[in-house]
């Protein structure tokens, strides 16, 4: 499993090797409902994100340097547009517009719903390889992060795509280390959940970057390379899409990040 999101009473879901489609399970009953045939969908989607206020779902098409935009508003529609290479996570901004990061070309890209690119950001190379980002009400973004000689970690980017400040260091499994972290999410507060994949957990850390705790998660196995994250604050609920665990799991009853949850 590559990527969950969610819209309503859908759940939306990417397996490796997507055979050209998204299948959607029902929010409640976690039930398969149907799936969505997207023609020319890659095998690997590094991405997925949906957004009401356009009612559509975009996937990033890591193979072909893309993203597909399906309706959700009845016809199921689609349409792409080419990105910079191999694009990684999504997300969209307060504004509605779709947050794109391209992998080798370290950038940040903000389109509109329809594909109007509206700005084109080149990350530092302090940020080798960013796999997710999230821009906050101040405007800056949230980017995880990783690579061979680089960070694994967090690090809050300006507008111009410098880095601000970060949390993380060589790769490890302390506390005050990441191994490939990868999905991202933001609670009211603004303390970031990140889905730490190779070290099979998620941690919590706070606003300023500068403290950490980990998310207690019981579940059969533990976490099993947690890699997609999607939080319906609404419904104080939390979807964790696994990448080896190829499970989808999904915890109730969680206000914000502030505290562990069993």
């Amino acid at each position: 499993m590559t990527a969950v999101a969610l819209l309503g009473d859908d759940v939306f879901v990417v397996l490796f090797r997507t055979q050209q489609r998204i299948d959607v399970y029902d929010t409640m009953t976690l039930t398969l409902q149907r799936y969505i045939t997207v023609p020319g969908l890659g095998d690997y989607i590094s991405g997925l994100v949906a957004c009401s206020n356009n009612s559509c779902l975009y996937a990033s098409d890591f193979d072909n340097n893309s993203v597909h935009r399906v309706d959700l508003s009845g016809s199921n529609a689609v349409m792409k547009w080419s990105v910079a290479r191999r694009p990684a996570g999504l997300s969209v901004n307060s504004e509605h517009n779709l947050l794109v990061v391209s992998q080798d070309e370290r950038k940040l890209q903000i389109f509109t719903t329809h594909g109007t690119l509206l700005q084109n950001i080149q990350l530092q190379a302090d940020i080798e390889c960013p796999r997710h980002a999230v821009q906050l009400p101040t405007g800056q973004f949230l980017v995880s992060h990783y690579g061979i000689l680089k960070l694994h970690g967090i690090s809050l980017v300006g507008v111009d795509g410098a880095v601000v400040r970060s949390y993380g260091g060589q790769k490890g499994s302390e506390l005050t280390q990441m191994n490939e972290p990868r999905g991202l999410a933001v609670d009211r507060e603004g303390r970031v959940l990140v889905a730490d994949q190779s070290n099979n957990r998620l941690l919590v850390i706070d606003e300023s970057l500068s403290s950490v705790h980990e998310m207690s998660v019981s579940v059969d196995g533990g976490l099993q390379g947690p890699r997609s994250l999607w939080y319906d604050q609404s419904r104080r609920r939390l979807y964790i899409g696994e990448w080896r665990g190829g499970r989808v799991i999904v915890i109730d009853s969680l206000k914000d990040f502030s505290t562990s949850t069993k």
